[in-house]
């Protein structure tokens, strides 16, 4: 009888080369835990981009950053383009407005995200970047919901003939959602008044404590 095991060893004895398997590749995996629930303000932040174009037809990307507790939209920047540099630099400009950077921010695997600006940014800052699986978006829900209004109230709505122009009405659309529109999950609460309310401060709004 011939079999695998006395050709192995007849290939041995001559010198001859064996050809060796390839060995199965394993793919390694975490169990991805559920996130805890935020309880204040500053603890989770989300941010995404969302493109739009100009009248001219130059396309511009929006950046957006929102608080997942508050619901509060902390900035929306037009630009022509970002780069990690970019967005490490706004997180920064939020962070000083704020007073605190947050514990976490989720994001999705964009190149800007996944940038080693950014990724530098976090780690000297502290701050945790949760990446979300490729194709779920309902790993940064709070954010796709916020687009999803951004979009059919603000951008559908308007033809921007410049950048600053766009910029100038994402700043009113802010301010008008963090102020005056009520929010379902925030038993209809503006964004801004639950945010004081929860801390124990007194909700005054204002365009200067809102500006980008």
């Amino acid at each position: 009888m011939v079999n695998h095991k006395r050709i192995d060893r007849l290939y041995r004895e001559e010198g001859l080369s064996l050809t060796r398997k390839r060995p199965r590749r394993r793919k390694s995996a975490a169990v991805r835990p559920p996130r805890e629930i935020t309880t204040a303000a500053n603890q989770r932040w989300a941010m995404d981009f969302m493109h739009d174009v100009l009248a001219s037809g130059q396309k511009i990307r929006v950046f957006t950053l929102v608080d997942v507790h508050t619901r509060e939209c902390l900035t929306l920047r037009a630009q022509t383009s970002f780069r990690g540099e970019d967005v490490a630099r706004i997180l920064s400009d939020v962070g000083e407005e704020r007073r605190k950077l947050p514990e976490v921010i989720q994001v999705d695997n964009g190149t800007e995200f996944t940038s080693n600006a950014l990724d530098h940014w976090a780690y000297w800052n502290r701050v945790q970047l949760d990446f979300s699986r490729p194709a779920k978006p309902v790993d940064n829900c709070i954010v796709e919901a916020f687009n999803g209004s951004l979009r059919r109230e603000c951008l559908s709505l308007h033809w921007f003939a410049s950048v600053q122009e766009a910029q100038v009405l994402l700043n009113d659309w802010r301010t008008d959602y963090n102020n005056v529109r009520p929010h379902s999950s925030l038993a209809n609460d503006t964004p801004a008044k639950y945010a004081a309310t929860a801390t124990g401060g007194h909700y005054i709004p204002s365009r200067s404590r809102l500006k980008n």
